[in-house]
């Protein structure tokens, strides 16, 4: 007769493939039909019962990472940031260990991960601005390719085999419908969303032959701050994200917002996005983590609010929270901008037991209290 724990594994796996089948004898399985691919899922995947405490967060030091390990260490987690500082600020890691070096670098990550030991990973370490990545595909595919794939191939000679990685809603590219849900055609309109679904893909491969076990979110568009914590947007880059674009107008930082096409497809005419708080965003890896120690495989999952806002609206609401006015000006469309981009987030509410808490207004306020203040 099978064991508890290799039962347990074949119900997970004709959960995920559903066209297998398990032969009974008097009531006890005798023997299983699975695909093979599952098959070999399971023969090269290691535990996965061993609880996760300590953490290594790549890209840590960053807008999106630094909240997130803010967070893991107010659950107890044991943090190890790896960070360039390329982009990131090594006060905004907090009391976590900050080890700087750069993923292309193999070396420092086999030193790194012979010392520390950690029992998974969060991968926020990448570039990620789609009007850059149509002007220099070559940066783009080097960090969030090559890199990442120096990142795990580290996790495989080191025996670790837990991943989250933060993708992106520009695997979808134009999508045929919106809210778009984990199914959706991927067609992605920039490199950008190319290279987080190479990984994403490769993440599947990984799991198959060296019984990695991943978790990729679909974000949307991050935005808002924890001034309270001292983080929010890093006050000495150029802003690309709309928020912190407008607030620079409000501030006068600025001379005005452009605003970048209104011959889309949309109520008003520009981009409509999905804004998410980043606290809500910190909230789904920290339980992504959770879902880890129980599924294996490649997972994916979307991370939204479902409530779609365009440019215009987004301004509208800053003059009403700000009370300045801010000058703009319609200029042509970015390359490779989709005209909406509304998630679907119900998978992960349902098995993450996660929903967003913030709504647009505590976005912009978190974000007007930071940046005027910095």
């Amino acid at each position: 007769m099978l064991d508890d724990q290799t039962i347990s594994d074949l119900a997970k796996a004709f959960a995920a493939a559903p066209d297998g089948f398990l032969v009974v004898d008097s009531g006890h399985p005798t023997f299983a039909v699975l695909p093979y691919q599952v098959y070999q899922t399971l023969k090269k995947t290691k535990s996965n019962n061993k609880k996760i405490k300590k953490i290594l967060v790549t890209g840590g030091a960053g807008y999106i990472g630094s909240h997130t390990v803010n967070l893991l260490l107010k659950e107890d987690f044991e943090v190890v940031v790896f960070d360039n500082l390329s982009t990131g600020r090594k006060e905004a890691v907090g009391d976590a260990k900050l080890v700087v070096g750069d993923l292309a670098d193999k070396d420092a990550l086999e030193k790194l991960f012979k010392k520390e030991k950690f029992d998974a990973i969060i991968h926020f370490a990448a570039s990620i601005e789609v009007e850059e990545s149509v002007a220099n595909p070559a940066k783009y595919y080097q960090n969030n390719v090559a890199n990442g794939l120096n990142l795990l191939d580290a996790m495989v000679a080191n025996g670790v085999n837990r991943i989250v990685f933060s993708s992106s809603a520009a695997v979808y590219g134009e999508p045929e419908k919106n809210p778009i849900d984990e199914d959706s055609v991927c067609v992605p309109t920039n490199p950008y969303g190319e290279t987080k679904l190479a990984f994403e893909r490769i993440l599947k491969w990984y799991g198959l032959a060296y019984g990695i076990h991943s978790i990729s979110l679909r974000y949307f568009n991050a935005a808002g701050s924890m001034p309270e914590a001292g983080l929010g947007y890093d006050r000495s880059l150029k802003h690309t994200h709309l928020i912190p674009r407008v607030l620079d107008a409000a501030l006068g930082k600025t001379a005005e917002i452009n605003v970048f096409g209104k011959d889309y497809d949309t109520s008003d005419g520009t981009c409509v996005r999905d804004y998410i708080h980043v606290l809500d965003l910190a909230d789904a890896h920290i339980r992504a983590l959770a879902k880890l120690q129980k599924t294996p495989g490649a997972n994916v999952y979307n991370v939204g609010t479902g409530l779609g806002s365009s440019v215009l609206e987004i301004i509208d609401a800053t003059v009403e929270i700000t009370g300045r006015m801010i000058p703009m000006k319609i200029t042509d469309r970015r390359p490779g901008d989709p005209a909406k981009l509304v998630a679907n987030s119900k998978k992960l509410q349902k098995e993450f037991g996660w929903k967003p808490r913030h709504d647009l207004k505590s976005i912009i306020e978190s974000s007007w209290e930071w940046q005027k203040n910095t």
